[in-house]
Order: C-alpha cells, then structure tokens, then sequence
C-alpha cells in the first residue's frame, strides 16, 4: 500500500509537471490567457480572502507561541536542535526568501518611489511610502505564513512521528484512513505541483539576474545561450549538493551564503548614505508596526484595488504557493525546537533581517534622487532583473558590492534549488526524510528543465501567475492545519494532564 501510494504521487506528479510544461512552450498564447485569465478572477473576487488569511497565520503562530502550548518540543521531551541556531537560520532564511531579496531589495522600493499610488512620484511621502510597503511585503506576513505548514509538520513529524507529507497534518482532522486514501494523495500532489512550479520560475529570474550581473561586470552578453549554460552549471552543483544530504551540502552552502549576505549589507552600508539608512529602518518599522492591522486588512471596496492586486494579493499569494516547500524544509531542519523558540525563530528573526535589507537596499535606490532625475530613476525601475547593478554603478567601489551581489545570487540560487529537490524528494518517497539520491536527481532535472523552457519560451512570468492562481486552494489547506494542529496540541496536553 505505501509503495503504491509513493508511486502514484510521483509519477502523478511528474505528468502534471510535463503536462504544464508542454502547453506553457507549445501554446503559449492559450497558456498565458487561461493563467491571467484565473489569477483576474481570483484577486477581483477573492483578494479579501487572501488577505485575511495571512493575517490569521500571523495571529494564530503569534497566540501559539505565548500560549502554554509554547513549550512543547518538536520532538520527545528530551530532544536537542539538530543544527546550530546560527545554521538554522541561515537555512531557514536562503530556501524562505534567498533569491527574492537579492531581486527586489532594490527594485521594490524603487519602483514605488517613482509610481506610488495616489501620491506625487520621487517625493519624501512616495519615499515612506516606499519603504512601508517594502516592509509590509517581506515582513511578519510570509514568514508566518511559512511557519503554519513548518510547524504543524514537524509537529506531526518529529512528536507523532508520522511521514513528513503535508498529508500527515490532516490526520486529526480526517483520520489516517482519509490521509492514506484520495484526500491525502489530492494534497500531496497539489503540495509536490505547487513546489516545483514556485521554485522554477524564480530559477528563472535568478538566471536573467545572473546574467544581468555578468554583463554589467564582464560585459557578457544578455543571451538565452549564456542564460542555459548557468542553469546547467549551477544544475549541477545543487543537484550534487542536494545529493550530499543537508549536512554536508545544503548547511554548507547556507553557511557560505549567511556570510556573503552579511558581507554585502556591511559593503553597501559602507558606500550608501549610512545615516539616512539607519534612519530609515528605524522609521521603516515605526510605520510598519503603528499601521500592522490596518494594512494588513487593507482593500478598497468603493475604489481601485489594481495596485493592490498587482502587489500585495499577488506577493501574498506568491508566498502561498510557497508554503509547501519552505514549510517542509523548515519542519525538516527544526527537531528537537520548542513551538516558541521555533516561531519567534521563524517569523521574527527573518522579518529583522528583512527590515535591515530593505532600508539599506531601499535607500541605496531611492537617495539617487538628490544626483540624477526622476525619469532616470524610471528607467532603472522598469527591468527588476538589472536594477541593483544599476543602482550599484553610481556608487564607489559599486563594482566590489556587484560582484559579491552576483556570487550572492549564485549560492542563493543553488540554496533554494537544493532545498527544493530534497522537499521534492521526500514528497515522492511517503515522507521518508532522507530521500534517494536518484529521486533527488530526477527532480533537479526536472525543475532545471522546467525553467529553462518557460525562459526559452517567455513564459516564466506567465507560470508565476499560474502557479500563484493554482495556490488558491492552499489558503483553506493551511486554515485546516492551524485547526487541526490546535486539535493535536490540546489532546496533547490533555493526555498529559490526565496522566498527571
């Protein structure tokens, strides 16, 4: 029964997987009308939803981890972490967000400056209202969102010892028998679809990135041809380290990838306006904290909801289809944490960092105002993929920063692929924690081959849509763990209380 299940849910999901594969190169055009089409609908008529959601996440992981709950182990009672808090972190934090910082930290706060809602472009108010959002966006909201799937797994995994499948946080809810049946594959194959479509497609944006760093460094050329020779080598140094296990591989990398962040937030600190920085983060999170429930609720019902569809319902339901993946990687490196220590470690240490990057990065952008024009600005606003290396050349030593962005990238992007292959791994294997290697190979490839054809066909942005519309149903999923997780840790305490 279980090796049937294991296949069905492998190979199940690699026809999926083909399946999208071939009609996003072959028909593109149908392709990108049914995903724009679906995401329309669902942020029209269901933007609240998603909105809400998030909001409960943070609510529920925040109540949890103050709660007398707060003090179960993920683990027997007399189980240590596995990896150091420093390690932790830094996995936690490269497959969580990883390459997205690198892309955005610039190109976010930028492009509301120049085109801020309501608001007059390269002004002092777009500028705070720049850096809000940015807060906002990266903030408490996805990583909680990340930690009900994180912390529900490796509670059902490392306490109940049940397999590490999405699946396995339903069993409260409907029983093993439903978890082992229809329902239980339905979410598995959903959870492996949803995974490697997210981690592809930002693949490909860390490789239009890449190659953008390289140009503006060795001016290589922007080209599909140098775009797949990087796939292929960085392919093959995640799926290696995939392979090598997370002890030896992906800590490793996470490590590396830890002080090439630290080493470039200290560089451009260094070279920017370090005092409007500090500034700015400071106020950043003044701003952040004073309007948290407002903006976190925040819809226009008589006026336009077009930006907030185009950003925060699209990042919220970006984050979304991410849970599956950072969620089960996270519950995989946490055994042996309290909920507490986990939450506050999961949530509140990365939203720091985060904050840090974006004032830093954030300003960087922004504080060109005072030496070049707003229609410059614009100009480097419009391709994300080259705005940090076109912010960087108008400052001493921007080279030095670049380069350490583009190794940054590198190591970012070979974190979050690995991490992916080993999720991947395990899903299709019932939940077995070390995965073989071949199924961590097959799906390395798979996810290399997935974005190199959406890059070829131009259509990474199209299956980022589609990824993020097909999300949609995972909000009610992650409702339903935090009610069946609430389930399993009052019966919990309740056992313990009567054996007392």
């Amino acid at each position: 029964m279980t090796k049937k299940k294991d296949n069905i849910v492998y190979y199940i999901s690699l026809l999926i997987v083909f399946a999208i594969v071939i009609w996003g190169i072959l028909f593109k055009n149908s392709f990108s009308i049914a995903a724009n089409g679906l995401f329309k609908f669902l942020t029209n008529n269901f933007g609240w939803s998603y909105l809400l959601a998030m909001f409960i996440f943070v609510c529920f992981a925040l109540i949890l981890a103050f709660s007398k709950y707060g003090n179960i182990k993920l683990g027997p009672d007399d189980s240590k972490p596995d990896y150091s808090t420093t390690s932790w972190f830094a996995m936690l934090f490269g497959a969580g967000m990883g390459i997205g910082l690198v892309f955005w930290g610039v190109a976010e706060p930028l492009s509301h400056f120049v085109s801020p809602p309501g608001l007059e472009p390269g002004s002092s108010e777009a500028a705070n209202f720049a850096m809000r959002v940015s807060f906002a966006h990266w903030g408490f909201h996805p990583w909680a969102n990340y930690s009900i799937i994180g912390l529900a797994l490796a509670y059902f995994q490392f306490r109940k010892n049940k397999p590490g499948l999405i699946s396995s946080i339903f069993i409260p809810l409907i029983g093993e028998k439903g978890v082992n049946g229809f329902i239980g594959k339905l979410i598995d194959i959903f959870a492996v679809f949803a995974t490697v479509a997210g981690v592809a497609t930002s693949l490909g944006l860390g490789t239009l990135q890449i190659n953008s760093g390289l140009n503006y460094l060795f001016k290589i050329p922007e080209t599909q041809l140098v775009q797949i020779i990087i796939i292929i080598i960085i392919t093959i140094i995640y799926i290696w380290t995939a392979v090598s296990g997370i002890e030896k591989g992906i800590k490793l990398l996470s490590d590396i990838n830890l002080l090439a962040a630290i080493a470039i937030l200290l560089g451009s600190f260094l070279i920017g306006p370090t005092v409007k920085m500090v500034n700015a983060l400071i106020n950043g999170m003044g701003m952040y904290m004073g309007s948290f429930v407002r903006e976190s609720l925040h819809i226009e019902p008589f006026g336009d909801n077009s930006w907030i569809n185009g950003w925060t319902i699209f990042y919220w339901a970006w984050w979304i289809a991410w849970a599956p993946f950072v969620g089960t990687f996270i519950a995989r490196i946490s055994r042996g944490r309290t909920i507490r220590e986990f939450i506050i470690g999961v949530i509140v240490a990365p939203s720091l960092a985060s904050f840090v990057w974006f004032a830093i990065f954030g300003v960087l952008g922004i504080d060109l105002i005072n030496t070049t024009d707003l229609s410059t600005l614009e100009g480097l606003a419009k391709n994300p993929a080259t705005t940090l290396f076109g912010v960087l050349k108008y400052y001493p030593l921007g080279s030095i920063v670049s380069l350490i962005a583009v190794f940054l990238l590198c190591t970012f992007f070979i974190t979050s692929a690995n991490s992916a292959t080993f999720v991947l791994g395990m899903f299709t294997s019932e939940g077995n924690l070390n995965p073989s290697s071949r199924k961590k190979i097959i799906w390395g490839i798979v996810q290399s081959l997935l974005a190199t054809a959406l890059l070829l066909a131009g259509g990474l942005k199209t299956l980022q849509i589609g990824s993020i519309a097909a999300a949609f149903p995972f909000i009610f999923v992650m409702i339903f763990a935090c009610i069946s997780l609430f389930k399993a840790l009052k019966e919990d305490t309740e056992k313990v209380s009567n054996e007392n």
